[in-house]
């Protein structure tokens, strides 16, 4: 993907995006990347790209697919790599918007997430698993965070001697079908009913089971209906939005903080080991983050292919501390 300076002076929107879908999309926009705030973009003819673009950036892409009115474009760097170019309609009129997963608008319930503290505590700690790939990071809550191994769940609260009080599974909807079809959530489940408190926290409404394509909806449906009638003091709870999921796996994990401290029931049912474990090795870098790294520090290596040993060797030595 190419991010180009507009040539045009008087226009409002300073660059061109070029999408390489349908022989190259061209937008222009507001800016090179929805880092803060989703950002308008305005299609235009593909013979507005100039004959001589000044290139702002290359962007080396994984995936440019379009999916119904939206085009998901992953980028391959270590950072700021998903992102979803939307198109929809406002005040009567066609209109696109360019996303992120930190800027995806999040209020589509059209609610403002509360910040006062849950259950009244001032400080909640709350240990992240060493797997997940894109954690809460609870900013608007006074909440610190520990990332190391738990044996179920990706959220998890300790108490006295550090056992594991309650713990929440999270799942984007498309791993909620994956795992009911495949049988990985029974299973997760059977290791969450081990724990005092634990839940299934879902990013998405249970309207959109029944929107699946590729699995029958109503298979889905019965899977987490039987799931539910066999562990029935696990609930699996559907929230509107990511932001909500956030929201809701704090207060949950505030409230089970809260009874293990106040109900005496709760010190006959806390015991034996803890489920943290050691956390897993940092997984190696990708060959685009050592080659950005190599560039950065002088290093001379090719746009494309594979790396010389010795580059690999030199990004090891320095991140060896």
């Amino acid at each position: 993907m190419l991010v180009a300076r507009n040539p045009d002076p008087d226009s409002s929107l300073p660059y061109l995006i070029r999408v390489p879908l349908a022989g190259g999309l061209v937008f222009r926009a507001k800016d090179t990347w929805p880092r803060t705030k989703a950002i308008y973009c305005h299609p235009v003819d593909a013979d507005e790209w100039p004959p001589d673009p000044e290139i702002v950036e290359r962007v080396a892409l994984k995936s440019c697919v379009r999916r119904g009115a939206a085009i998901d474009v992953v980028a391959d760097r270590g950072r700021e790599q998903r992102s979803q170019i939307v198109f929809t309609r406002a005040r009567g009129r066609e209109m696109v918007f360019w996303q992120s997963p930190r800027t995806r608008k999040q209020a589509r319930p059209d609610v403002r997430l509360p910040t006062a503290r849950a259950s009244g505590i001032a400080g909640l700690e709350i240990v992240v698993d060493a797997h997940e790939r894109y954690p809460y990071s609870f900013s608007g809550q006074q909440v610190t965070t520990t990332k190391r191994g738990l044996s179920c769940g990706d959220y998890a609260v300790l108490g006295q001697g550090g056992a594991v009080v309650a713990a929440v599974e999270r799942k984007a909807l498309s791993d909620l079908v994956g795992s009911v079809s495949d049988g990985r959530l029974r299973f997760a489940l059977t290791e969450l009913a081990t724990l005092p408190r634990a839940a299934v926290v879902v990013e998405e409404r249970y309207s959109s089971i029944f929107k699946q394509t590729y699995v029958r909806p109503a298979t889905i449906a019965d899977g987490l209906a039987e799931l539910q009638v066999r562990w029935p003091a696990i609930p699996i709870v559907f929230c509107d939005t990511r932001a909500l999921a956030e929201e809701w796996t704090y207060r949950f994990l505030a409230a089970a903080r809260s009874w293990a401290e106040t109900e005496a029931v709760a010190a006959e049912r806390i015991g034996g080991d803890s489920a943290l474990a050691d956390a897993p090795a940092a997984p190696p870098p990708s060959t685009a983050e050592v080659r950005r790294w190599a560039r950065e520090n002088g290093i001379a290596v090719p746009d494309k292919g594979r790396l010389r040993p010795e580059v690999h060797e030199a990004w090891r030595a320095a991140h060896s501390a």
